[in-house]
């Protein structure tokens, strides 16, 4: 066996077992939004297939941040200054 085998190998286990850890906290209480992408991340190191996954899970979460007005890009944010502090009166 060679190193390149051996490392493929272990790459399938840690980010399969972390992928199926995530899947199964979909039903059960925990962070299944960020233990998904983390093992098709393991995953992506070594196989395609997993990276074509992931960059579309990228692509998704970019949609549904826009679509819910959520940008992480300074760019697209909104700048909020004030001139002196605001006081409401009643």
């Amino acid at each position: 066996m060679t190193f390149r085998f051996v490392r493929r190998i272990v790459i399938a286990v840690v980010g399969g077992t972390v992928l199926l850890i995530g899947l199964a906290m979909i039903v059960l209480p925990g962070p299944a939004t960020v233990v998904i992408p983390a093992g098709l991340a393991i995953l992506a190191t070594e196989f395609v297939w997993a990276r074509k996954w992931l960059n579309r899970a990228k692509e998704m979460a970019v949609s549904a941040a826009e679509k819910a007005g959520l940008s992480g890009h300074p760019k697209n944010s909104k700048k909020q200054t004030r001139s002196g502090p605001e006081i409401s009166q009643k």
